[in-house]
């Protein structure tokens, strides 16, 4: 923020006005305002909205360095520290920076700390996670990643324990998985998991590069088999050889938005 006194001399110099001039303009005397203009005097909120009038400023500065000036020193602090710290992120996102290398050398607790108080800890809420492409709860479709696992993507998501690093996201298409999953959820899957027969998974089909989203079961009766099993019951099971399977991956969560 800007001194005080230093906005009015300023501002006075180059509406070309003497002290006189002003002084009169405003209703007070030249040395009053010589104080003013030195910070040996205060100025008044009332006085300031005069000012601005007097040397036709209109953007409200005089009127927010007054109140700056007669702010606490505490809060002060804390705001110098917040504006440090938006200066910083944006600094940051210019060179390319990632927060994630700003959370591990401590600087971002730090900023924040300096911010908004004491910060006990602070750490990230997940890896950021690809959402590959959509996947279908009904009938298995083409799958266009061409890719898999996925490191680059349009779109990401957080995910809080999920450490996986080949862990991987996909939307919901279709309602064959309803009620527990809707149509545009997001389902994070994990190849770090295991897939025990009734575990929801990610099914890459080999034939046709195609995937899908079901329960799975494994056939007792024909180690062979695999029957992916939908959760509603207006679509019936599929069956599948493990050799036709080029993948499966558990879910380990799901987001959607709370409402409609």
């Amino acid at each position: 923020m800007h001194d005080v006194g230093a906005l009015i001399r300023d501002a006075r110099r180059r509406a070309g006005l003497t002290q006189d001039a002003l002084a009169e303009r405003i209703g007070c005397s030249k040395s009053q305002l010589s104080l003013m203009e030195t910070g040996k005097r205060s100025v008044s909120p009332a006085r300031a909205r005069n000012l601005e009038d007097a040397l036709d400023l209109h953007d409200g500065r005089l009127v927010a360095a007054v109140a700056w000036d007669q702010t606490p020193g505490e809060v002060k602090a804390r705001v110098s520290a917040s504006q440090r710290f938006a200066e910083r992120l944006r600094d940051a996102a210019r060179r390319g920076e990632r927060l994630e290398d700003l959370l591990e050398t401590g600087e971002l607790a730090r900023l924040v700390e300096g911010a908004v108080g004491n910060v006990a800890d602070i750490r990230p809420v997940g890896r950021p996670i690809p959402v590959i492409n959509a996947v279908a709860a009904g009938y298995p479709r083409e799958f266009t990643d061409l890719d898999f696992p996925a490191s680059v993507a349009d779109d990401y998501v957080a995910c809080p324990d999920v450490t996986d690093p080949h862990a991987f996201a996909a939307r919901v298409v279709g309602d064959s998985m309803e009620p527990d999953y809707r149509e545009g959820d997001i389902v994070v899957f994990s190849p770090a998991l295991a897939t025990p027969s009734g575990a929801d998974c990610f099914v890459r089909l080999e034939r046709d590069a195609e995937t899908t989203f079901k329960r799975i079961f494994y056939e007792p009766t024909d180690a062979r088999t695999i029957r992916l099993q939908p959760l509603n019951n207006r679509y019936p099971p599929r069956e599948c050889d493990r050799q036709d399977i080029a993948g499966i991956y558990a879910a380990a969560y799901v987001m959607r938005r709370i409402g409609r």
